[in-house]
């Protein structure tokens, strides 16, 4: 499946690749993996604090990870997920262990989407 990964980080999803379930989508003006239908990773090269990687998981989730991987920090818009701003100097390494976990079915990482509202956009306001 080629890459529909737009931005300098598309080497972050470029080890999903070979897996069946990924599909990359964008979100945010930025790039999100899932797999097996779970949201896991979102590859943000925009402006901060959208400018590196969003993981994907939940609040519970968030001391292990941080454990693990001390530059990992709530995102500080979507405090839900964790965050590492791409100048960060572990931000490679975590990008790589990231990708690693997934690819693993860690279940720290991912989310269940939630459902797109029909409609929601077409709805004209009564004001």
């Amino acid at each position: 499946m080629p890459s529909s990964i737009r931005n300098s980080l598309a080497w972050i999803f470029e080890a999903f690749e070979d897996d069946s379930t990924y599909i990359g989508k964008r979100m945010f003006g930025s790039d999100a993996a899932y797999i097996d239908g779970l949201l896991c990773l979102v590859a943000a090269d925009r402006d901060p604090p959208w400018n590196g990687l969003l993981v994907c998981t939940s609040q519970d989730r968030h001391a292990a990870l941080m454990d693990e991987m001390p530059a990992l920090q709530p995102h500080p818009v979507l405090g839900k997920w964790l965050y590492v701003q791409q100048d960060d100097p572990a931000f490679e390494t975590i990008a790589e262990r990231m990708t690693a976990l997934v690819l693993a079915r860690d279940p720290r990482v991912g989310v269940e989407p939630k459902p797109r509202r029909r409609g929601a956009k077409a709805t004209p306001s009564t004001g």
